[in-house]
């Protein structure tokens, strides 16, 4: 029961901070372009590889594990939303920024969920040699 508490109070602050990041970035721009999708899952992606491995390294208990990655980025990033906006642009005809956000999306997803484990496992590295 613990678990779905922390799943749930985790995913009611990651849609917030989904609903704040997002509409921060769009207002950004005047463009259509979903820029803060792009920015709310790339971020996330960057964070759930960085808090993986950080969790790999510590004594984190499962329930905190639940209400980060699953609850709190789970909610906080929106596969659901990029893929609708990318039918959007389909929609509209708009290719290129199509094949912007599905490869940008994708692959700079991947990229970044890695960067963020080999990130937290070097700086958990240096931290255990005692930061030489």
């Amino acid at each position: 029961m613990m678990k779905i508490l922390c799943i749930a109070l985790g995913g009611a602050a990651g849609a917030l901070a989904r609903y704040a990041v997002g509409g921060k970035v769009q207002g950004w721009s005047s463009s259509t372009f979903p820029w803060g999708t792009m920015a709310v899952n790339l971020s996330g992606c960057l964070l759930i590889g960085l808090l993986a491995g950080l969790f790999e390294r510590a004594a984190t208990g499962p329930d905190v594990r639940a209400l980060v990655l699953i609850g709190f980025l789970g909610a906080y990033t929106t596969f659901s939303t990029f893929g609708l906006e990318s039918l959007n642009l389909l929609r509209d005809r708009e290719y290129g920024w199509l094949t912007v956000n599905v490869l940008v999306s994708n692959v700079g997803g991947l990229t970044l969920a890695a960067a963020g484990l080999v990130l937290s496992r070097t700086l958990a590295g240096l931290l255990a040699r005692g930061g030489t």
